[in-house]
């Protein structure tokens, strides 16, 4: 089976190559590369100090979770296409044309896919990981703001048909964690229950059957945008206290839900 893979370039998008390497005989990712110091280097997010510990916080959840994740260069069925996070639409299908082989396609943490390249993937059934519960968290930071909204039973992952729209395509399944030690590992956790799940649905052939959902619009709480997320909103982040021993899944609210018990 050939996998091809739409990330990025921290230990979380490494360790989803490495995990999908094993599932797949050939393994092709384009890896958009940007900063791995957010909050210090200014870039999709601003720097400053509360940034710098917001960003510490996530860097030592996901380093608990996903180690010090490299990509494995022994695996020699990984290819790799390495651009600035932005050059994605600026790519012709031409030059993407050897990564457009596959049986499987594979987006997260991709910059927003635009033009011919997302007709393409849709035509595909392209299987998209959104770091947020939909139809009721859409756009950047969703499990930020659903812990700022108190809503910590929608704190999770998303597994869905990719679609021409942010985070609105037909739903798979959710992914979810009972890992509630920290906020930041809490919603960290809920991205590796998403790897593991899909991982474990393309080995199988699972993922395949599954009907999918239209998303109900209607359901919606939050459409964040990037700006939201601020200095002042992160200040009043970390003043809130969250008592995860509260938190009581709603199944009715989710489909299909896959939990990541360790």
């Amino acid at each position: 089976m050939k996998i091809t893979l739409f990330t990025s370039n921290n230990n979380r998008h490494n360790y989803l190559i490495n995990l999908l390497s094993e599932v797949s005989d050939e393994l092709y990712v384009i890896q958009e590369c940007s900063t791995i110091f957010p909050g210090i280097v200014s870039g999709h997010y601003q720097a400053s100090l509360v940034m710098k510990k917001y960003f510490e916080n996530v860097s030592n959840a996901q380093f608990h979770l996903f180690g010090n994740s490299y990509v494995n260069n022994r695996k020699k069925n990984i290819k790799i296409l390495p651009m600035i996070s932005g050059d994605l639409n600026q790519c012709s299908m031409n030059l993407l044309s050897n990564f457009l082989k596959s049986d499987v396609y594979v987006v997260f943490g991709s910059s927003y896919i635009k033009g011919e390249l997302v007709d393409f993937l849709v035509k595909q059934k392209a299987i998209n990981i959104h770091a947020g519960v939909s139809p009721y968290y859409r756009g950047t930071d969703c499990n930020f703001w659903a812990l700022y909204d108190d809503n910590t039973h929608l704190v999770g992952t998303t597994v869905h048909l990719l679609s021409k729209g942010l985070d609105s395509g037909p739903i798979l399944y959710h992914a979810m964690s009972n890992l509630k030690n920290n906020p930041f590992e809490y919603t960290m956790s809920t991205i590796k229950s998403a790897f593991h799940s899909i991982a474990e649905r393309i080995k199988d052939s699972s993922l395949f059957t599954i009907k999918p959902e239209v998303q109900n619009k209607k359901e919606e709480i939050r459409y964040s945008r990037k700006d939201e997320f601020n200095e002042e909103i992160v200040k009043k982040y970390f003043e809130k206290e969250i008592d995860f021993n509260k938190i009581e899944f709603d199944n009715s609210l989710l489909k299909e839900p896959f939990f990541l018990k360790k």
